[in-house]
C-alpha cells in the first residue's frame, strides 16, 4: 500500500449519486434494514472512481481490470458505522473485490488518504509485504494488522507481484509500465535502488 491523493468529485455527482442518497437516509437512516437494499447509489460511481484513481486498487496498489477484476466502491467508514456518509465521494475507495471481502466492515485498516510514506514495504525476493522496521507504535500495530485482514501476503497476492516483477526482470515491460499497473512495486524499487533490471534480476534469480 503506498499513499494516494484524494480526487475531486465528479461534476454530476451530486445529481447521479448524492441527492437519490441523502433523500433515502431522511426516511431509512438506519443501514441494517432489508430497505438497504437496492440503495446501492453509490455503484453508479463506479466508472468515475474507477478512471480517477488510475484503475488501481487502493489497498494492493495494483490495478484491476474493469472487465475481470471486479472493481468495487469501498466506504472506507463502514455504512453500518456512518451511514450518512454512505453517499459521500470523500468516503469512497477504489479495490478489487477480493480485498473488499477481506476488508468488510473492519475500522482499523489504515486509510491509503491518510497513510505516512514508507509504512509499508516491500521484501525482495520473498515479494512479502512487511511493515518498515522503522516504524513506531501505534502505526507499526495497524500496518501489521492491515496486512493480516487484506490477506496481503496471500499465495495468489505474492504470487501476482512475483509475476509482474519477473516480466520487468525479462524486459517484457518497461519501468513507465510496471510503474501504471502496479505502483508499489515500481515505487519499492525506486526507493531500494533497484530500478535497473540488472540488479533486481539477479536478486531475482531470473536469467
Amino acid at each position: 500500500m503506498i499513499p494516494i491523493k484524494p480526487q475531486p468529485e465528479p461534476d454530476d455527482f451530486d445529481e447521479k449519486v448524492r441527492k437519490e442518497g441523502k433523500y433515502f437516509l431522511s426516511k431509512v437512516p438506519n443501514p441494517k434494514t432489508k430497505d438497504w437494499k437496492n440503495r446501492d447509489y453509490w455503484r453508479r460511481s463506479l466508472r468515475d472512481l474507477y478512471d480517477a484513481c488510475n484503475q488501481i486498487c487502493a489497498y494492493s496498489a495494483q490495478w484491476i481490470p474493469y472487465d475481470t477484476g471486479s472493481p468495487a466502491v469501498d466506504h472506507f467508514i463502514p455504512k453500518t458505522v456512518k451511514p450518512e456518509l454512505a453517499y459521500e465521494w470523500d468516503n469512497f475507495r477504489l479495490i478489487c473485490s477480493k480485498i473488499n471481502t477481506n476488508k468488510g466492515i473492519k475500522e482499523e485498516i489504515i486509510d491509503p488518504f491518510f497513510l505516512p510514506a514508507d509504512s509499508f514495504i516491500l521484501d525482495f525476493p520473498s515479494m512479502l509485504i512487511k511493515p518498515n522496521p522503522k516504524l513506531l507504535e501505534p502505526l507499526k500495530e495497524r500496518v501489521i494488522y492491515t496486512i493480516k485482514e487484506l490477506k496481503l501476503n496471500e499465495e495468489t497476492w505474492q504470487l501476482g507481484r512475483s509475476d509482474r516483477l519477473i516480466e520487468y526482470c525479462k524486459k517484457k515491460c518497461s519501468f513507465d509500465h510496471l510503474k501504471r499497473k502496479a505502483p508499489f512495486i515500481a515505487y519499492e524499487l525506486e526507493r531500494q535502488g533497484l530500478v535497473e533490471v540488472d540488479k533486481i534480476a539477479y536478486i531475482m534469480g531470473v536469467r
